[in-house]
């Protein structure tokens, strides 16, 4: 089984689509439930979630005030398991965990509230699913609301590897490597989120592609993540800067102590460092003058340029800039 986890905060004009989305799945075999966890929103998602109920559900919806378990029938007669938690808002990492942990499914597929997936999304991972692989990725769609699709994020597909196989093919091609959104996770190789407000993908999935003992990445683009004003505008105020820059930094501290724990071979010791000095660096051209200052100097404290390798002259380059800058 396949449970969909969808945080919703302050979801109402999107989480019917989201919803809607996974309940129109064609032509599978494969059993799925729908797990929402309402973080404490403040307008009508809860209502527009009972109207989704309300559409599919066979038998009589009773609601609770905080959660309720219904089963919904889609068009192709299927029953789906639907459930619904509510919280108090405690942040996106807390309302991932209580997911992971109210959830029935072997696998884990996360999807915000605010973006929606492909019809065929399970038909065309099943086999792998049936086959037991234990990390299964897409690449998105990037869509205006209307569902234009603005790109079409680059494919890098690849039949069963080792996770380690993956990441060292992966690395230095795919900008979306730690997108959460972009996998079907077995359950176990998640572990527990930590108590960021931001990046917390790129806190988990680094270790859960290491982890992984067979992984493979197909060729479609399942997931239809949607680019609003919002999402276009969300780094520019400095306070939510400076925070996110304050948890990329713990995180990148966090995942470096896990390192030896992880027995790797030198060489992907290698690119693992390597990649989270890339995800820290490409924050910089984004940054506010006083935002810079404080994330250059971090930097520098962590002298985070002795994770680069010179493998070729771009990146002698790109080492002897940074070190030069003193980072």
């Amino acid at each position: 089984m396949i449970s969909f986890i969808i945080p919703a905060y302050n979801a109402e004009k999107t989480i019917m689509r989201a919803i809607e989305s996974i309940i129109n799945q064609k032509e599978t075999s494969v059993e799925y439930e729908i797990i929402v966890i309402n973080d404490g929103s403040k307008d009508k998602t809860k209502e527009n979630v009972k109207k989704i109920i309300d559409n599919y559900s066979i038998n009589k919806t009773i609601y609770d005030e905080n959660n309720y378990s219904i089963i919904l029938k889609n068009k192709d007669n299927n029953n789906i398991k639907f459930f619904y938690y509510q919280q108090e808002n405690k942040g996106i990492a807390n309302t991932r965990n209580l997911g992971i942990k109210k959830s029935n499914g072997d696998y884990i597929i996360f999807v915000d509230s605010d973006d929606y997936v492909s019809d065929t999304l399970l038909k065309d991972i099943e086999k792998y699913i049936n086959n037991g692989i234990e990390l299964i990725k897409w690449n998105p769609n990037v869509v205006k609301e209307n569902g234009e699709i603005i790109k079409k994020e680059e494919c890098f597909p690849f039949e069963k590897k080792t996770g380690i196989d993956g990441f060292n093919f992966l690395y230095g091609k795919d900008k979306l490597i730690s997108c959460l959104w972009n996998y079907a996770i077995k359950k176990e190789l998640i572990p527990e989120f930590p108590e960021v407000d931001y990046h917390e993908d790129f806190a988990v999935l680094p270790l859960i592609i290491l982890k992984a003992k067979s992984m493979v990445f197909i060729s479609k683009n399942e997931y239809y993540y949607v680019q609003t004003e919002k999402s276009v505008m969300r780094g520019n105020d400095e306070e939510k800067q400076r925070k996110r820059l304050e948890d990329v930094l713990f995180i990148y501290d966090n995942i470096l102590k896990q390192i030896p724990s992880l027995k790797l071979d030198k060489y992907t010791n290698e690119n693992l460092k390597i990649f989270l000095t890339n995800s820290l660096i490409v924050f910089l051209p984004e940054l506010s003058d006083k935002n810079k200052n404080f994330f250059l100097d971090e930097l520098s404290k962590r002298k985070v340029s002795k994770n680069l390798k010179a493998r070729n002259f771009k990146q002698l380059l790109k080492k002897c800039f940074y070190t030069i800058k003193g980072i």
